[in-house]
């Protein structure tokens, strides 16, 4: 080791050196010089710590190891004193270990390695190596045309002249200078190997293609412009500034990764736009000023607004110089990118970044201009200096800190969210003048950084931005350095939260949509009002009277608005110290002039009533006379604003105009109304828009009020009037109330269910409407035009001029003016000058089928059937279709011919008439003739076959083909056809015999039997034969016959050339003409390749925007995000069978077709064929690629690259290039391959975040490895991460974190760019973090956000330019900035569950979606197939929130904050994206979960508030409607059903309902029968689920839609419609009254499998079965306490679909468990309950092993409720006491008496009970143990005592045994109570022994529960029919495809 401390001097004559071994060495050689062949060492594996800085030399001492030992030797042992000198104390996490391995290595290596070395020193033999490596780079540097292996190998040769060049200065101990000057070496050496993402921009890539395009060019000279600005010598650099982001880097301190980055970033967008503003490539160098200028307007729009908002002068100041001014715009721009690129989180914070820039930006333009600061008097420098990590570490650190801090303080989310401040509190805190008291540099003192509130808070002083812009306008000539008159010594407070506060109420759904309920209000009372008066017409309601009587409304509407003033209040009042004090003042005034209306508008009301002044109407007017009172003069002032409001609706561009507008008068105007935020402004529509959506919720509110008037609310009033008369003097309870006027419960109870239906049954009829409107809709955009295989071939034909007008660019500017609308022309001819469309059609077609293929959809046979022959006859027009088009053809068209009498012109226009079969006819003609063309070679039969030929064809021309031919034969001439053609295919010499035979039987057939006149072609050969009579013996004995051979001369050229690959495939599309018949009418046989064809075809139809040429389309880039997903299934996750069955044989099973077409493929027989080949890896892939893996995504998103290559291909393919095909031209054409090689990187670009990337490669997870190979496989996929590392430094190492960049490179991954963090990312929600640290690294103008259980298809990808295309195109008033796509949901074929769900989701995915984006203009983000326009959504806070559990939907925020920021949200179905969905019962129910959690959090969202309150009126009721309304309208429903209930309840357990029902058949009168059956309205939510049916109607038919929901309702569909139902009302209404609002991953399996009973009940014991059994208490009740007077048939019509919800809530679990019948796993489910019940809990027990541990974590949502809640859950259980109150009553010991005596003995009944109970306890404590025989007597006792009491009772009291039976539906649900209660007030009484007796009565409700559930289970279990019978319904749809179900679920693996 000696040689490598103390290095040898460098002179000239070293450097000569052998170069053979080192030529081998980089063209990876695998001889040897020795036997020995070292193992490499781990260089993947490493220390997180080191591996950024070590893991490049170890990768390249095992790359050279071979060749060069010993230069291995010292790579390795400079990484071993890099890692020492980084730890020497080897205190990192796994330091030691490595360290130890590789001292380990060198040691043995020393030796060996020193014997190997080729010259005298390790210095001359690095240098022989580097310089053998540098001249083989220089050599081939500019050689790009190179084949793949020599790339990579150059590649290899860069990677190791860096490394070695390190090495070697190491090594030498010398400075690089100095080296370069003894070596010849040059300065940037090191440059040899510049890991780059897509552009190489050092000196070697200067040469690749994509740096040769002129937009890059042009882009890369521009921003090497730094011509201008302050010089290096400034800032104390050595050299000049390479360009503008080498000096931003040196004046701010930016990291170098960062600056790397960006510098790529902002190339890429000046050259994409560039070419686009040009339309051609531009020859010289110059950037348009117009592509800097979009792209400035892009970036600084909000930044922009942001200044105007504060009336602050923007920061970006350019100078009068056009030259001069494009530097500035583009240092602008690379500063803003810079800021953005470091920030981190706070790119979640837009306007926080608009400050940082506001503030920068002030002081790069005083670098620029030289001026001179007037408080220092010194020239403008940056604040914080240009040191390295400066930006990082004194302006994104402590913001950071904050974030971070107050994000600790929500505890994982579980504290009130008015405790600390979330994102969108820190960002808003920037929208407030206040914001610049921060200063610059920042004050770390200002209150904005304090997270800790303070003991004794201090009054803020209030803003002053009430003042006029004028006055708040300030001409900034410096930055600001804070205010400077606060006194110093104040200690900072924490500032609360900012303009909003996050309350867990239901009054936020009034707060929110209050015009939206006022208005509900007020139409129920102006409709009971109208109905009181019998209102016939609407022109009765200006009847004076009755005019003033509505007129009341206006009373109730001051009072709900002096409460929402009141809300307002209360509701901000933790936000009232960062509240500007106009804000302060408007909610004061709000509620003083609200409470002065509700004290003038009652008083008025009193006074005036029925005093009116009346003027006489108009002769001829409809009214007689004109009346008004002073009360309607107060209404008309109180009505002014909203009259306002009226006219500005009525014209959105004025409100609009008012409401962004800075100047004075419109802030005053808009005070009043609008919240001042920064947000929330000018989101009007157009006019048109407006008049859209307005007419849909004009229909839909009148459908409401009409079917509210006359069915629920008219009918309702005669009965409540009967009511109000009624005198009920005897009850059969103990009436609390007795002295109540009116009857007012029974009115309650009446009334409620029906009030309850009036709020939530707009809900229903928006569904009827939707339906309507998005059916028309989808009809008029022509979706399921083409929607079964008959269709698809009818129009087949069209195809290529749909194709042509959708998919080619114009070819010239004027034909993109082609007409919009649903009607426009799409079959327009093709000019002479397109077409080679025709061929592109063809070309793109073949490459769809092709990839059919590849998928294993279709095999061989039927990709022979679909493919399209490509030749020179499709430039002239002629197509030679599919034969899958043509099939049977042929054959019909003979047989239509053969017995055909009648003329030759008929016959051919009957032929004509099938435009396919006359193809058929005329391709097999052409065919044969171009065969025999070929085969036949002897002189004599050429000129018979031609003869033969002309006569047909001459024939044909005289119009005598019928009598010149007999057409009987032809059967016969076809079948001798086939069978040369089968020769000919097979090419077997030995047939040569066969051949010739043929071809005379062909000849005598048509000479002799169907050629009337063959006598002529006998001539001809005669003629051939006449020779002289001498010769006549000798001829006979030596002619050959005709078509053999003689003289070695072949008459027939068999067997064919092999070379022409054409004429073999003409061969065989002629015997498939020939052969095929009806089968292939059903080709394609995969069900999914029928979906994706006729779905791509239908599509070619739509209304699209033109395609533009690739150069000239926005570019664009995808990113998913990855946590722990599965990336590819492992041969042992493959084969392990740990429940039931193993994957693989589960797909073999459920995709049997898809299976053989993939053995087909891979040449083997079976799944042991598949392992001999050793093909492991194509089945893992084949297996990953049907289940919902990243493997799956990856390669449905990269067929946009393969896309977009073929598109670019096909700009610029000349016809022959076409011809030759697409694979051909680039496996030949090296140079042509590059170029669109670098086109595509242009225009795309893939990112995967995968956070955890780092930690499992250091770990070794076989997914870090997946995840490798990925990037391998797909060259141009990026995998962004975050890397965790510890740094050593101080006492203890030190947390670094780190986003890195990487790709594959020659089989490794590698490092591109490495940006510090300021701290772990993941603060709030992990999926936005994730995406949030990764979108730095994503390019292009558009970004499409794909999750991991997502796929895509290659004729999708086509149209992606298309789509891309909808951003240059206006919606409205503005252009988008969200693109909404459709989804296409592939889980649906695995179980009936999986399939109801893929409906339920596609229906809200297509026409729920189509409606809300038109005409609805409340279309959001809900999913990840959406584009957003990228640069919009980076300056305003990403496309997504992540604040903790608020945000936890955070994609649907992001469409809020896109709708809130003036975006505009568009959708579109004529692309599609592939979707997974969970297709078990509890995935399902899982994922309901988080979406219900996700609206819950919405609902108490600041986003909602500010849409609700912003929007106009229709357009808010569609917001609401849409989003939280959905939810809680079902809650409503739900409650509904409870209100009625025990309104029932009430009424039969007080005997209300008996007197009722006998007064009225007294007085015969029905409605007050009528009245009582309110609820059944209820069931009307039932039409909910017509816009599914239309949905499948437009897809498949609407014969097939009612099939589909025939059969769903057969197999139980409304059963799990349901069961959902009740799981999404569960969590949503708790959510919102308690919080645990959380992410619930469901696993996303692909194996269906049976669930335990224990795991069942704990999933849904609390949602579903405590509520089924509460419906099912309440109906046994209802049912054995209502009279005989009352018909069982009303009984049923009411109630029977509440049996049907809570027999529903109670089993369906378990219908839909696989094997939920089968006796084996009954059993199983038994022991396993049991053992889960008894099982003791306690910390560190999971809630699946204890009963304890489960009932704890249940609480868990009690835990963080506020005394509001917990009030709420008392009093809601309140209501389990009503049984035992009215119950006891109708007992026989009661003997009916009514005194209160009887419920409190009731009580002590209860009490004894438990006493009872807690006696046995304390036996089982005191004697069990070691008195066991007196613990039994003691129970004896007890029994006998128990017995005695009860006998007593029944002897003494006449106690019943009916009593005993009303005493348990009495005293079970009071437990229950008493059970809620205790968890309500379990802080109170935690600590004594009540709360254990609490546990263990839940215990007992919990075990009994169970039993009452498992019996009837256990019951059926014993009926085999049942198991079967479940199994069909659950496996419908696999058994229709006759697939093998019952081995899946017997879990049989023999038949793999």
């Amino acid at each position: 080791m000696s040689e490598i401390v103390l290095a040898e001097p460098i002179y000239e004559g070293d450097l000569e050196e052998p170069q053979r071994p080192v030529t081998r060495a980089i063209t990876m050689g695998s001889t040897s010089y020795h036997n020995h062949v070292p193992e490499p060492f781990e260089s993947e594996r490493l220390p997180a710590t080191l591996a950024s800085e070590i893991q490049r030399f170890l990768r390249v001492a095992n790359l050279i190891e071979i060749e060069e030992p010993r230069i291995a030797y010292l790579c390795r042992f400079h990484a071993f004193e890099i890692a020492h000198n980084m730890d020497r104390n080897s205190t990192g996490r796994g330091v030691r270990q490595f360290k130890t391995s590789l001292l380990q290595r060198l040691e043995q290596d020393e030796e060996t390695t020193i014997s190997k070395r080729k010259e005298e020193s390790d210095i001359r033999e690095l240098r022989r190596v580097y310089h053998a490596h540098k001249e083989y780079i220089i050599k081939h540097d500019r050689v790009f045309d190179l084949e793949n292996r020599h790339r990579e190998q150059l590649i290899n040769a860069r990677r190791i002249g860096s490394v070695l060049f390190e090495v070697l200065k190491r090594v030498s101990n010398t400075n690089p200078q100095a080296l370069a000057n003894r070596g010849r070496i040059q300065k940037k050496s090191n440059d040899l190997f510049v890991p780059y993402n897509i552009l190489p921009l050092d000196h070697g890539g200067i040469q690749q293609p994509i740096m040769k395009l002129p937009e890059i060019k042009a882009a890369l000279a521009a921003i090497r412009n730094i011509r201008g600005i302050p010089s290096a010598n400034d800032f104390q650099k050595h050299g000049d500034f390479i360009d503008m982001f080498d000096f931003l880097q040196y004046c701010f301190g930016f990291q170098e990764g960062n600056v790397t980055n960006q510098r790529e970033h902002l190339l890429l967008l000046l050259a994409n736009i560039h070419i686009r503003k040009t339309h051609k490539p531009a020859s010289d160098s110059k950037l348009e000023d117009g592509a800097v200028d979009e792209l400035m307007r892009k970036f600084f729009k909000n930044y922009t607004n942001w200044c105007k908002f504060f009336g602050r002068k923007s920061n970006i100041r350019l100078p009068y110089v056009k030259q001069e001014a494009q530097q500035y715009k583009l240092l602008y721009l690379a500063l803003y990118l810079l800021i953005w690129g470091e920030a981190a989180n706070l790119r979640f914070m837009p306007e926080c970044l608009c400050y940082i820039f506001h503030h920068m930006a002030y002081e790069l333009h005083g670098m620029l201009t030289g001026a001179v600061s007037l408080t220092t008097w010194e020239k403008v420098m940056p604040a914080y200096g240009g040191q390295p990590e400066s930006f990082l570490n004194n302006i994104v650190t402590p913001i950071y800190t904050v974030i971070s801090e107050e994000a600790k303080k929500s505890k994982g989310g579980t504290t009130d969210h008015a405790m600390w401040r979330n994102y969108d509190d820190l960002n808003e805190y920037f929208w407030s003048p206040d914001c610049f008291e921060i200063g610059w540099p920042m004050r770390l003192d200002h209150d904005f950084f304090c997270t800790q509130p303070s003991k004794k808070p201090k009054p803020k002083k209030a803003s002053e931005s009430t003042g006029s812009v004028e006055e708040r306008r300030e001409d900034r000539e410096e930055v600001e350095v804070g205010a400077t008159n606060k006194e110093e010594d104040r200690k900072p407070q924490w500032l609360g939260k900012t303009n909003f506060v996050e309350v867990r109420s239901f009054w936020q759904i009034f707060r929110s949509f209050d015009r939206m309920w006022s208005f509900l209000i007020l139409s129920l009372q102006a409709l009971i009002i109208m109905a009181c008066h019998d209102l016939e017409s609407p022109l009765q309601l200006f009847d004076k009277v009755i005019f003033e009587d509505v007129m009341s409304i206006f009373v109730t509407s001051a009072f709900l608005k002096l409460l929402r003033a009141m809300l307002d209040i209360v509701f901000t009042w933790k936000a009232r110290q960062t509240m500007e004090f106009s804000g302060k003042v408007r909610h004061v005034m709000k509620l003083v002039v609200a409470a002065i209306w509700t004290i003038v508008l009652p008083v008025y009301y009193g006074n005036s009533r029925r005093k009116y002044t009346c003027y006489p109407a108009r002769y001829g007017s409809w009214l007689q006379e004109w009346c008004f009172s002073s009360y309607m003069v107060a209404v008309a002032i109180y009505l002014m604003t909203n009259a306002v409001e009226m006219v500005l609706f009525l014209v959105p561009s004025i409100r609009k105009y008012i409401e962004i507008s800075n100047y004075r008068i419109c802030t005053i105007l808009s005070w009043w109304t609008q919240s001042g935020l920064y947000i929330g402004r000018g989101m009007q529509e157009s006019q048109l828009s407006v008049l859209k959506y307005t007419v849909f919720w004009v229909l839909v509110l009148l459908s409401k009020f009409s079917f509210s008037y006359f069915f629920e609310i008219k009918p309702l009033i005669e009965p409540t009037k009967q009511i109000i008369k009624l005198s009920v003097k005897h009850y059969e309870w103990h009436e609390l109330f007795p002295t109540v006027q009116s009857n007012a419960g029974v009115i309650v109870a009446v009334w409620a269910p029906i009030v309850v239906v009036y709020f939530m049954d707009t809900q229903i009829w928006y569904s009827v409407y939707c339906t309507i409107f998005g059916g028309v809709y989808g009809i008029l955009h022509h979706l399921g035009e083409i929607r079964t295989l008959g269709m698809l071939r009818s129009r087949f034909h069209t195809l290529p001029s749909a194709f042509n007008v959708s998919l080619i660019p114009p070819s010239s500017r004027s034909d993109q003016k082609r007409k919009n609308g649903f009607f426009h022309n799409k079959f327009k001819k093709v000019s002479k000058t397109e077409n080679n469309g025709l061929a592109k059609f063809v070309l793109v077609w073949n490459q769809i089928i092709n990839s059919f293929r590849t998928e294993d959809l279709i095999n061989n046979r039927e990709l022979d059937l679909m493919s399209m022959p490509m030749s020179s006859e499709l430039f002239s027009g002629i197509v030679r279709w599919p034969v899958f088009l043509l099939a049977n053809k042929f054959s019909t068209a003979l047989s239509i011919a053969k017995d055909f009498v009648g003329k030759d012109e008929i016959l051919i226009r009957k032929i004509k008439k099938d435009e396919y079969m006359y193809c058929a006819v005329k391709e097999c003609y052409e065919s044969l003739k171009y065969i025999l063309e070929i085969l036949i070679v002897g002189d004599l039969e050429k000129s018979i076959v031609s003869a033969v030929l002309t006569e047909i064809e001459e024939s044909i021309a005289r119009s005598s083909l019928l009598e010149d031919l007999r057409m009987t034969e032809l059967p016969h001439l076809l079948a001798k056809c086939i069978e040369l053609i089968e020769l000919l295919v097979e090419g077997n010499e030995e047939h040569h015999s066969k051949v010739v035979k043929i071809l005379q039987d062909i000849f005598e057939l048509v000479t002799n039997d169907m050629m009337t006149n063959g006598s002529r072609i006998l001539d001809l050969l005669n003629s051939f034969q006449q020779i002289d009579v001498d010769f006549v013996d000798f001829k006979r004995t030596i002619e050959p016959e005709l078509f053999g051979s003689a003289d070695d001369k072949n008459s027939i050229h068999f067997p064919l050339p092999d070379d022409s690959a054409s004429l073999i495939e003409q061969i065989k599309r002629f015997h498939l003409l020939l052969t095929v018949k009806d089968t292939a009418l059903d080709i394609p046989t995969n069900l999914e390749a029928r979906r994706r064809i006729s779905f791509f075809a239908t599509s070619l139809f739509m209304n699209m925007p033109g395609a533009p040429k690739v150069c000239n389309m926005l570019p664009f880039c995808v990113m998913t995000p990855l946590f722990m997903e599965d990336i590819n299934f492992s041969m042992k996750e493959l084969h392990s069978s740990q429940r039931e069955v193993s994957i693989i044989f589960y797909m073999q099973k459920i995709f049997p077709d898809e299976w053989e077409n993939f053995l087909e493929r891979m040449g083997c027989e079976n799944l042991d064929g598949l392992k001999e080949e050793s093909k492991e890896e194509e089945l893992r892939n084949w297996a990953s690629y049907r289940g919902q893996t990243l493997s799956r995504t990856v390669r449905g998103m990269m067929y946009y690259r393969e896309a977009l290559k073929l598109q670019a291909f096909l700009d610029v393919a000349e016809d022959e290039d076409i011809l030759e095909g697409y694979d051909a031209v680039e496996s030949r054409n090296h140079v042509l391959s590059a170029k669109l090689d670098a086109l595509a990187d242009m225009k795309f670009t893939y990112v995967l975040t995968c956070q955890l990337f780092g930690s499992q490669k250091a770990s070794g997870d076989p997914h870090a490895k997946d995840i490798i190979d990925l990037m391998k496989r797909h060259p141009s996929l990026r995998v962004a991460y975050v890397e965790e590392k510890e740094v050593i430094g101080g006492k203890k190492p030190q947390k670094v974190y780190s986003s890195v960049l990487v790709k594959a490179v020659n089989d490794f991954d590698q490092e591109i760019y490495r940006i510090k963090l300021p701290g772990p990312p993941t603060i709030g929600e992990g999926k936005p973090e994730n995406q949030n640290h990764g979108i730095i690294f994503t390019r292009g103008e558009a970004l499409q956000t794909i999750d991991m259980n997502q796929d895509s298809y290659l004729e999708e990808a086509f149209k992606m330019r298309n789509v891309l295309q909808e951003f240059l195109q206006n919606q409205g008033r503005r252009p988008p900035t969200l693109l909404g796509l459709r989804e296409h949901i592939f889980t649906g074929s695995v179980s009936s569950l999986a399939w109801f769900m893929s409906y339920q989701e596609t229906s809200f995915v297509t026409i729920g979606q189509r409606l809300l984006a038109n005409p609805l203009k409340v279309r959001f983000h809900y999913g990840h197939p959406d584009v957003f326009d990228r640069l919009f959504h980076i300056t305003r806070g990403g496309i997504s929130k992540a604040s903790k559990t608020i945000n936890l939907s955070e994609d649907v925020f992001a469409g809020f904050n896109c709708t809130l920021r003036r975006g505009c949200i568009t959708y579109h179905e004529y692309m599609q994206v592939g979707k997974g969905r969970d297709v078990s019962l509890n995935q399902i129910s899982k994922f309901e979960a988080k979406v219900a959690n996700g609206n819950s959090e919405q609902t108490i969202s600041r986003d909602i508030y500010h849409l609700g309150r912003q929007f106009d009126f229709f357009r808010m009721l569609s917001c609401y409607f849409t989003t939280i309304g959905f939810y809680f309208s079902s809650l409503m429903s739900v409650i509904g059903i409870y209100v009625f209930l025990y309104g029932q309840l009430y009424l039969v357990l007080s005997g209300l309902e008996r007197v009722i029902i006998v007064e009225a058949r007294l007085q015969n009168i029905q409605s007050l029968e009528t009245a009582l059956a309110s609820q059944s309205f209820i069931q009307l939510g039932l039409l909910t689920g017509l816009p599914m049916v239309m949905e499948i109607g437009l897809e498949k038919g609407f014969l097939n839609a009612l099939k589909d929901f025939v059969l769903m309702q057969l197999q139980l569909a409304s059963v799990f419609f349901t069961f959902s139902f009740g799981t999404k009302i569960h969590y949503y209404g708790r959510a919102i009254l308690h919080g645990g609002a959380k992410y619930r991953p469901t696993g996303r399996k692909v194996v269906v499998f049976h669930t335990s009973f224990t795991e069942n009940y704990r999933s849904y014991s609390r949602s579903h079965f405590v509520k089924g059994f509460e419906l099912l208490l309440l109906l046994i009740v209802y049912d054995l306490y209502r009279r005989s007077y009352q018909s069982s048939m009303a009984y049923v019509l009411i109630t029977y679909s509440i049996w049907f919800m809570s027999i529903t809530w109670l089993f369906a679990p378990f219908l839909f468990n696989p094997s939920g019948f089968s006796w084996e796993k009954i059993v199983d489910d038994w022991k396993d309950w049991n053992k889960w019940i008894r099982q003791q809990g306690g910390i560190g027990v999971q809630q699946d092993k204890s009963w304890q541990s489960w009932w704890m974590d249940e609480q868990d949502h009690l835990r963080r409720s506020g005394m509001t809640s917990r009030l709420l859950e008392i009093l809601l259980s309140v209501r389990f006491f009503l049984y035992q109150y009215g119950l006891v009553y109708h007992l026989d010991i009661s003997q009916n008496s009514m005194n209160f005596l009887v419920y409190l003995l009731s009580w002590i009944v209860i009490l004894a009970v438990f006493l009872l109970v807690k006696a046995v306890n304390l036996g089982r404590k005191q004697f069990s143990a070691k008195y066991h025989l007196v613990f039994r007597l003691f129970k004896a006792f007890l029994f006998l005592g128990v017995l005695a009491v009860i006998l007593a009772l029944y002897f003494i009291c006449k106690l019943s045994w009916k009593d005993l039976v009303v005493c348990c539906l009495a005293f079970f649900p009071t437990g229950w109570g008493l059970i809620l209660f205790a968890q309500a007030v379990r802080p109170l009484i935690e600590n004594t022994g009540f709360w254990e007796f609490t546990r263990v009565l839940a215990k007992t409700y919990d075990y009994g529960m169970g039993v009452a559930l498992f019996a009837p289970i256990a019951v059926f279990s014993w009926l085999p029919i049942i198991s079967a019978f479940q199994t069909r319904f659950l496996f419908n749809e696999a058994f229709n495809r006759h697939l093998q179900i019952q081995p899946i679920l017997a879990g049989k693996k023999k038949n793999r």
